[in-house]
């Protein structure tokens, strides 16, 4: 599936979100939610992999290029807001799909509004890397981004320091790095100073969670995605074989076929 169309939408605080749009555009939809460290360039490999919906909708959420900044105001409530008003926009979507931060997100905004199927891969909740808030508010702060690519391997995902070299000598996926953890250190915040949840995905129809099979189990994803099992009692489970949290760019085309696979019917 080809890219159409970019859109570009007002959301609160004087903010925008764009969405890149593959397939039919007034087709009923698939909307997709990045998490951290991630944009809808990102996810562009699975949204051509996708063809159980005729459109997908991939957001490209505040605070990465194109779309606006954060603003002063920025919560987890914010997100799921701005997620909101892209539904109003592309009212014939049919299904929500978050990976990991994004994965909450969805969750949370089918809290709000009745939604057929929602769709997680590995999605996060508090508390979650929150020991290292600390030093990503002062590597956001002194805008050291070297840094805070450092922290979100080493600190939060538990990668090792071979792993970090290995990133390094790649310029230009460091590049990008460092320009996708200028929201960093704010999302993390968000994400473990919102209220506590009790219930998520309570006006979903059906919900589908996925998680690597590398990661099952094992921190900080495996357990974090446990935790959220505990507020979606409705949810069936599902496991991509041979994939921890980086699917979308280790095995595009796999995620993609198991998202088909799991289009509600």
């Amino acid at each position: 599936m080809e890219r159409t169309i970019q859109k570009k939408l007002a959301v609160g605080g004087d903010s925008w979100v764009t969405v890149d749009v593959y397939g039919e555009p007034d087709a009923p939809g698939l909307v997709v939610v990045p998490g951290v460290m991630s944009d809808a360039h990102t996810w562009r490999r699975v949204a051509g992999a996708i063809a159980a919906w005729p459109s997908v909708i991939v957001v490209n959420r505040r605070g990465r290029a194109s779309s606006g900044p954060l603003t002063d105001s920025y919560s987890l409530r914010t997100e799921v807001e701005d997620l909101g008003v892209v539904l109003d926009e592309f009212d014939n979507a049919r299904a929500l799909f978050g990976w990991s931060y994004g994965g909450l997100i969805t969750l949370l905004t089918a809290n709000d509004r009745p939604i057929p199927q929602v769709i997680a891969y590995e999605p996060v909740m508090q508390p979650f890397g929150r020991h290292a808030l600390p030093d990503l508010k002062s590597a956001a702060e002194t805008t050291d981004w070297d840094r805070c690519v450092e922290i979100v391997n080493r600190q939060i995902s538990g990668f090792s320091a071979a792993h970090v070299e290995d990133l390094r000598a790649d310029q230009h996926g460091w590049a990008v790095l460092r320009r996708l953890s200028g929201p960093l250190y704010a999302e993390l915040d968000a994400l473990n100073t919102a209220p506590p949840l009790d219930v998520m995905a309570r006006q979903a129809d059906q919900v589908d969670l996925i998680i690597g099979q590398c990661n099952r189990g094992a921190a900080p994803y495996g357990t974090s995605f446990d935790n959220v099992r505990q507020h979606v009692a409705h949810a069936r489970i599902h496991e991509l074989p041979g994939q921890g949290h980086l699917a979308h760019i280790q095995a595009p085309a796999g995620l993609g076929h198991l998202l088909n696979n799991l289009a509600a019917t």
